[in-house]
């Protein structure tokens, strides 16, 4: 195969000197594979294969785990800290969780190329985040419908509550309301004021994909925010 572009979204220790990876990759969507030797002392490909770094990968192997044949660094990794790691560890969990393993996904790939761009700047993290997981929605299959149940248009007017089992708003308090979801459709997720419903959206639309157990990387960012308001006070 030819060498495919590749971000490593999760890694851990495996047997002696080796480690398992989830990839995402260009054409491939979610790869799992043996890095053999990387845990290796002195192993050239042990500082390559890190979270947020370019990667160029081949492998071979026909059943679902492969084995990486070829790793090379493929451009500078982004420098996160702070949020913005957190940010990042969010997407490569939840690209880990839902994401089938090689599922094609060219789109989320391009969605994730460009958060990694953005994480870095405090102003552009929560739209880059949305366009990625409106971008894994939209490859599931799963994305809301903005209508109601029965195809009826959204009223601007009414406040709608998101239904999980027909991926429609129903009627309903608390809830959002139609104008804004109106917005929302036109992809407009990085339009001023309009960060929290998109938040609430996405998330809702997200959690039958996640199920019951919790994300660890929202419970850092939790964790976060609490220290930083308490640091305010």
């Amino acid at each position: 195969m030819q060498p495919e572009p590749a971000f490593l979204l999760h890694k851990r220790p495996y047997r002696e000197t080796s480690a398992l990876v989830e990839l995402l990759t260009l054409g491939h969507g979610r790869v799992r594979a043996v890095a053999q030797g990387v845990q290796r002392p002195g192993s050239r490909s042990r500082g390559r294969l890190q979270p947020f770094a370019p990667l160029l990968v081949t492998w071979t192997g026909n059943g679902e785990l492969k084995r990486l044949r070829l790793m090379e660094g493929h451009g500078a990794a982004a420098l996160l800290a702070g949020e913005g790691l957190l940010c990042g560890l969010y997407a490569n969990e939840l690209l880990t969780r839902t994401l089938p393993v090689e599922f094609p996904g060219a789109e989320v790939f391009a969605f994730y190329t460009a958060l990694l761009e953005a994480l870095p700047r405090p102003d552009g993290r929560a739209a880059a985040l949305r366009r990625l997981e409106v971008a894994l929605l939209e490859a599931l299959d799963a994305a809301p419908r903005f209508s109601e149940p029965d195809g009826r248009s959204l009223d601007p007017q009414r406040r709608y509550r998101f239904d999980a089992a027909s991926r429609a708003f129903i009627p309903g308090e608390p809830g959002i309301d139609g104008r804004t979801l109106r917005l929302l459709e036109a992809g407009d997720w990085g339009e001023p004021g309009l960060g929290g419903p998109a938040k609430a959206v996405t998330r809702a639309a997200l959690a039958p994909l996640l199920g019951t157990r919790p994300l660890r990387s929202r419970e850092l960012m939790r964790q976060l925010a609490e220290t930083r308001l308490r640091r305010e006070r």
